[in-house]
């Protein structure tokens, strides 16, 4: 039995012990906004939107999707991901987070790179109106035509400002050890 299968049996088992989401956070959620890249190989800007939907008191689904234009040539760039993530209560308004994606890079006129990205942190509710979270990432693309992307680790930390139960409006920066830096605006819808 792999690592994998022992990590995927250790949370089976562990389900039925586990506490809920923390109080104040919901997982079900969509937001779209702003999205601009600053990379060391050329800068990008456009448009994202972003999902998550609990499945179970503990587990949530959850995708996005940008498109963004580079400064250098007006190429089209879209990256996409789609994961599963775990949620556990370790205090009453903050959870610790871990998630598995699936993600793929598509410069649209180059060529497109498919991986994964794992991470782990925390989420947090401040008060009724601020939530915020700070997570540990990596992120690795296969190799393709004699081209193999280096696997880089990155922190992301966002927050978003509550204006009532379901709308709010987020922001977010991920900051790569490579020195790229993405961040994300834009409004959330929450239920």
């Amino acid at each position: 039995m792999n690592k994998t299968s022992l990590l995927a049996l250790g949370l089976v088992v562990a389900m039925p012990f586990a506490a809920s989401a923390a109080d104040g956070l919901s997982y079900n959620y969509v937001e779209g906004g702003y999205v601009n890249t600053d990379a060391r190989g050329g800068d990008a800007d456009g448009w994202g939107v972003k999902g998550s939907v609990a499945v179970h008191p503990n587990f949530h689904i959850f995708g996005d999707y940008s498109a963004q234009e580079t400064d250098r040539g007006n190429a089209d760039v879209d990256q996409w991901r789609l994961g599963v993530g775990y949620n556990y209560g370790i205090a009453p308004s903050t959870d610790l987070v871990a998630r598995v994606a699936y993600q793929k890079f598509d410069p649209k006129h180059s060529l497109d790179f498919n991986g994964y990205s794992t991470e782990v942190g925390v989420r947090t509710a401040f008060n009724p109106m601020i939530e915020g979270y700070a997570l540990a990432g990596y992120e690795d693309f296969s190799k393709k035509h004699g081209i193999n992307p280096d696997g880089e680790f990155y922190g992301r930390v966002g927050a978003t400002a509550k204006f009532n139960p379901n709308w709010g409006l987020t922001g977010e920066v991920k900051l790569a050890k490579a020195g790229d830096r993405e961040w994300f605006v834009g409004p959330r819808f929450t239920w």
